[in-house]
C-alpha cells in the first residue's frame, strides 16, 4: 500500500516535469502576440503549461487552440524589451504566429543631415522606438550603393550619428536608409558634396594580366567592381590595380571611381 501511494505521488510529478521551453524576444511595439496551442500527444488537454513575459506569468486563459498575449497587462512602454517563454509538454509543439510584431519598426524622424569637413556624413534623429541599422548609401555607377552601416541607438530623444564616407571625383551624393521587418526602405534626403579628387582613368582596356588605375598621372587606389556580360559580379575591392589573370577571355565591365567602362580580356 505504501509503495502504491508512492507511485501515485511520483507519476504526476514526473509527467509535470517533462516539459520543453520555446521563446521569442524583441521590443514592445504596441501589438498583441498570437500563439497556436495544439493538443497534447495523447489528445487530452492542450500542449502549453504556462506563458511568461519577462518572468511574469501571463494572467489569462491559455486552454484554447489559439490565444493572445496582451502586453498591456504587463505595464510595458513602447520600445521596452520583451522576452516571452512558453513552457509546454513533450510530443507537441506550440508556435508563435506573429513574432515579427516584436521586431523594431523604423520610426525615426530626421532632424538634420549634412557633411562635416567634406568627408564625414552626420545626421540627427528623434523618435526611434527600436535598435535598427542605418545604411549609408552613395550614388555612383548609376545606382545607390551601400558604403557602410551605423547601428541605431533606438531612443526617442535626440540621437547623433556620423560616418566617414568614401569620396570619388566630381559630385558626390549620399543618403541614409533604414529597413525594418516590413521590408520597406525609409530614405533620408540627399546630401551633395563636391570632391577635389582628380578623375580616374584605367589602362589597358585590352588586358592579359593587370588593369591599373591612374589619377593625376600616377597610380592611385579606388573602389572597383568587375562584372561579366551576363550581369554577374566577379571581383570587388579597393586597390590601384585589378588582377585579371583568373578570368576567361571575353568582354567585361569595370565600375571604378564614378564611372563604368568596358574592357576586353584577351590572351593567355
Amino acid at each position: 500500500m505504501k509503495f502504491l501511494s508512492f507511485l501515485l505521488f511520483i507519476i504526476p510529478f514526473t509527467l509535470i516535469s517533462q516539459y520543453k521551453l520555446l521563446s521569442t524576444e524583441g521590443q514592445y511595439q504596441g501589438e498583441k502576440l498570437f500563439i497556436k496551442n495544439p493538443k497534447q500527444i495523447d489528445g487530452f488537454g492542450y500542449c502549453i503549461i504556462k506563458v511568461t513575459v519577462n518572468g511574469d506569468v501571463l494572467p489569462a486563459s491559455i486552454q484554447s487552440p489559439n490565444f493572445e498575449v496582451d502586453f498591456g497587462l504587463f505595464n510595458l512602454d513602447l520600445g521596452d524589451d520583451v522576452f516571452v517563454v512558453i513552457e509546454h509538454f513533450e510530443g507537441c509543439t506550440p508556435r508563435f504566429l506573429n513574432p515579427q510584431i516584436l521586431l523594431p519598426a523604423s520610426t525615426f524622424e530626421l532632424n538634420s543631415i549634412s557633411m562635416r569637413d567634406q568627408s564625414t556624413l552626420e545626421w540627427v534623429t528623434t523618435n526611434e522606438l527600436g535598435v535598427l541599422d542605418f545604411d549609408v548609401e552613395q550614388y555612383k555607377w548609376n545606382n545607390w550603393v551601400s558604403v557602410g552601416q551605423v547601428r541605431g541607438k533606438g531612443k526617442k530623444s535626440i540621437n547623433k550619428y556620423s560616418f566617414k564616407v568614401p569620396l570619388h571625383s566630381g559630385l558626390n551624393k549620399f543618403r541614409v536608409t533604414q529597413k525594418d521587418n516590413s521590408g520597406e526602405k525609409r530614405i533620408s534626403k540627399e546630401v551633395i558634396q563636391e570632391s577635389s579628387i582628380t578623375s580616374f582613368t584605367m589602362s589597358p582596356t585590352s588586358v592579359r594580366d593587370d588593369i591599373f588605375f591612374y589619377s593625376n598621372g600616377e597610380k592611385q587606389k579606388t573602389r572597383y567592381e568587375v562584372w561579366d556580360a551576363f550581369g554577374n559580379l566577379l571581383k570587388i575591392g579597393y586597390s590601384d590595380k585589378v588582377d585579371c589573370r583568373n578570368i576567361v577571355n571575353g568582354i567585361y565591365y569595370m565600375n571604378y571611381d564614378n564611372k563604368t567602362e568596358k574592357f576586353l580580356k584577351a590572351g593567355k
